[in-house]
């Protein structure tokens, strides 16, 4: 393991070379490792290539070579690079090791090998980036095997610097067609590292060497991208060129570099573009400058949400949500109120998103000077932003006498009001002024009451308020203590679920048997043993079974509810709940409580499972108790498995007991 792990590290150093600092980094990673493995494991596996092993130890030997290979195992491994079954894995080899050699040996054998062999070799030389192996890759430029001729052009790319891209440059007029892509891919290359130094003059010319070169198409766009870059801001004309393109391939290159060239003058430029580009486009040009993050957008982008095609308008709004500031909300005010639904709904959307407190304050401002439309738009927004400072406007809208104003203000309040003001959305819900208040009165507490700091004053405000309450609303105040939690609110879930009134009842029994605390299990055994109804009954005792078997209690708690549950059951799929939490909790006295299951034909499987699986846990330090209920399984009978099992426990409890 510790082999593997290193090999795959020493792999990871290698992929990430990418210049002679990497490459003596790799050379000290590779040594350290070699020295804390020592000499004498990589004469062990150079042994193994050299003697008749079969191939696959010596494919292992070359994998493990990659990782504390050096000089000495370099002519080995050049020995097996013509073996078309091992040549892939002595390469991984000369690949990783870090000394000259290994250039050599993979020089040396372009001149012996041919086919998918020469090809592996020559890329090799390319993840080497071995600079002394241009003159010899050019040559191959003109090989007749296109492939070939192809890997040689990749490798020189990789290899890069002047002398390599004066090959390549002089190779690809003249090129097969089947070549030139790949010459052209090796100039590219060659392109990124000049600009990677700084020379950026040498980039261009190589990029605008590809653009105009007759090569796929695919290579055409990769060095207009480059060319663009190489450029810097000098590079915008060519830009621009690329978003007014009708090709559609062209036009996505564009649309790419225009989201990484950077600069002031490169927003100027698309905001410019966008200003008469068609509505299509400007969408486009849109996104691209939201993705650019650069504020100086954000007039056009104002202009182009304000006004023009309704489809531009969409995309620009979205645009705003992300890179958008308080100056955009009458703007997208103005479009949320407009006819079209989707751009309506998108504004709205944009003005929830639009981020910082100043948002927030103007939204607060306006929602006590608009009527109409903008005023429902605005109420949303508070309760969606969740804006405090909205609460006294909402407040006075919750009067209001339009009753569509009215129920939008109460259910926003549930996401801004503060807990002094709770008892007015209470009243609204126990006696509402208007008949469409009560739901929206519900919905808002809903959304309140769990988000309070002190919820078990909330819960206390809720409780005092049920007696006036209708059963409705009682029920919907119970679903709402039944979400905050807390000990009032199960002392009153509690309660509710022994009321008289059968849709309380329900209420209460479902929610206790959905409780996510340990302290709900007392509240549901007293359910299971009083309740009138034996559906609550059922409900309760399985909600009861639930604690035992999933929330954290003490293994003496855990054993006493079910033993406790075991006096309740009624029907046998009750009493195998009970035998499961006893399996899933082994000890002695849940093996006592499972055992007298034994005797009955509806429970005798579970029981011998469950009785097997308890003793298999808990034989070393109860061999008497599991000794005894072993008997009792074998004198069950039943599935073969389980009474084999029983036998050997009972075998090895009587040996330890004795």
């Amino acid at each position: 393991m510790r082999l593997k792990i290193r090999y795959f590290a020493l792999c990871a150093l290698i992929l990430a070379a990418a210049g002679p600092a990497m490459a003596a980094g790799r050379a000290r990673d590779a040594k350290t490792i070699r020295k804390s493995l020592g000499d004498e494991s990589q004469a062990k596996l150079i042994a193994v290539l050299q003697s008749d092993a079969p191939p696959g130890d010596k494919a292992m030997a070359c994998k493990r070579l990659a990782v504390y290979g050096g000089k000495d195992a370099v002519p080995s491994l050049a020995a097996l690079l013509p073996n078309a079954e091992l040549a892939s894995w002595a390469r991984i080899a000369l690949e990783a090791i870090p000394d000259p050699s290994a250039d050599d040996a993979l020089r040396q054998s372009l001149g012996k090998l041919q086919g998918r062999l020469l090809i592996g070799a020559i890329n090799s030389i390319g993840v080497r980036r071995d600079a002394g192996a241009v003159g010899t890759l050019a040559g191959r430029l003109r090989d007749a095997d296109a492939e070939v001729a192809s890997a040689a052009a990749a490798a020189l790319g990789r290899i890069g610097g002047a002398p390599a891209a004066k090959a390549l440059e002089q190779s690809l007029a003249g090129a097969p067609p089947a070549v030139r892509g790949a010459i052209a891919q090796g100039c590219t290359l060659c392109a990124e590292k000049f600009l990677a130094e700084g020379n950026r003059a040498e980039a261009v010319r190589l990029y605008d060497l590809v653009r105009k070169a007759d090569v796929p198409k695919q290579r055409v766009l990769e060095a207009t991208r480059g060319a663009i870059l190489a450029r810097g801001s000098a590079g915008i004309p060519l830009l621009v060129e690329q978003l007014r393109s009708a090709d559609k391939a062209l036009l996505a290159v564009g649309l790419r570099t225009a989201r990484e060239l950077p600069g002031r003058e490169a927003t100027d430029a698309l905001v410019a573009e966008m200003g008469r580009a068609a509505p299509d486009r400007q969408g486009l040009l849109a996104l691209a400058l939201a993705e650019r993050g650069d504020a100086a957008a954000l007039p056009a982008l104002l202009q182009a949400a304000a006004s023009g095609p309704d489809r531009a308008r969409i995309v620009a709004i979205r645009v705003l949500a992300r890179l958008g500031n308080a100056s955009c909300v009458p703007v997208l005010l103005e479009a949320a109120l407009a006819a079209d639904e989707d751009l309506s709904q998108t504004a709205v959307a944009a003005l929830a998103d639009l981020p910082g407190k100043d948002v927030d304050d103007d939204v607060a401002a306006r929602l006590t000077k608009v009527q109409g439309k903008a005023r429902l738009v605005l109420i949303q927004l508070a309760g969606e932003r969740r804006i405090a400072a909205a609460s006294p406007a909402l407040l006075k809208a919750a009067d209001d006498p339009d009753g569509q104003v009215r129920v939008a203000a109460i259910t926003a309040l549930g996401s801004t009001i503060a807990f002094s003001d709770l008892p007015i959305l209470i009243a609204r819900a126990v006696n509402p002024q208007k008949a469409d208040e009560a739901k929206a009165a519900e919905v808002a507490l809903r959304s309140a009451c769990p988000r309070m700091a002190d919820r078990e004053a909330c819960a206390e405000k809720l409780i005092a308020a049920m007696p006036q309450a209708p059963v409705a609303v009682k029920c919907a105040f119970l679903e709402i203590l039944g979400a905050m939690g807390g000990a009032k609110a199960l002392a009153a879930v509690g309660a509710a679920a022994k009321d008289p009134a059968p849709e309380i009842q329900d209420v209460g029994t479902r929610l206790l048997g959905d409780w996510m605390t340990a302290d709900a299990a007392p509240a549901l055994l007293d359910a299971a043993k009083t309740a009138a109804d034996a559906k609550y009954k059922t409900r309760a005792l399985r909600g009861y079974l639930r604690i035992a078997r999933q929330l954290n209690v003490p293994l003496a708690q855990r054993i006493a509810m079910c033993r406790e549950a075991s006096q309740l059951c009624q029907r046998d799929d009750e009493r195998k709940l009970v035998i499961e939490v006893l399996r899933r909790y082994p000890c002695a006295e849940g093996l006592s409580l499972v055992v007298p299951h034994l005797q009955s034909a509806g429970l005798k499987a579970e029981a011998s499972k469950a009785a097997v699986s308890i003793a298999e846990k808990i034989a070393p330090k109860e061999p008497a108790a599991v000794a005894e209920a072993m008997k009792q399984v074998l004198q069950a009978g039943g599935d073969p498995d389980v009474t084999a099992r029983a036998k050997a426990l009972l075998n090895r409890a009587s040996r330890r007991s004795t």
